[in-house]
């Protein structure tokens, strides 16, 4: 996937990810799992209204022990098959987040997750303030929506819907 990192880059339009960071936790009746990167890049164009984000799988860290982080990467995610997860899509609302001020936008795209699109809008918070970006957005993934398999051994110790926290911050792309 290009990831549409070949935007056309307009005077102040395109802001890019200077950093970022994505959590997730999985609440299972017997066990609590959570893992984090700070390996999230994207682009926003804000005259275009459209964005693309993209993440390692196997840049996720902080697990409760190396063997979740093992089970993680070549049991669910396969992160050998599918390396990256992604959302790209349109902003659906029409505001100048280049100007000052604190906006609430639904984002609406396309979620690919274990090789698997699916259409999602998520809301999504944007501070905008000298001409930089602070992004944050909480929503849930079905592991069943992206074909992740929980084998029966583990069913009670992996939730079906995973928290997923993402924010950072986003800076004019350099030209």
């Amino acid at each position: 996937m290009a990831l549409c990192m070949a935007m056309q880059l307009n005077a102040q339009a395109v802001y890019e990810v200077q950093k970022g960071m994505i959590r997730f936790y999985s609440d299972a009746p017997h066990e609590l799992i959570r893992a984090s990167t700070t390996q999230l890049k994207g682009v926003l164009d804000i005259k275009k209204k459209i964005f693309a984000f993209k993440v390692s799988n196997a840049s996720f860290a902080g697990f409760n022990s190396p063997l979740q982080r093992e089970h993680f990467n070549e049991n669910y995610m396969e992160t050998e098959v599918f390396p990256e997860s992604s959302f790209t899509g349109k902003i659906i609302e029409d505001v100048d987040v280049s100007k000052d001020g604190e906006y609430k936008l639904r984002a609406k795209g396309k979620l690919k997750i274990h090789g698997v699109e699916q259409e999602r809008i998520i809301d999504v918070e944007i501070r905008s303030k000298n001409n930089k970006l602070t992004i944050h957005s909480e929503f849930l993934v079905s592991l069943y929506d992206h074909n992740i398999k929980i084998p029966k051994v583990v069913y009670d110790k992996l939730a079906p819907d995973i928290h997923v926290t993402v924010g950072g911050s986003m800076v004019p792309a350099a030209k």
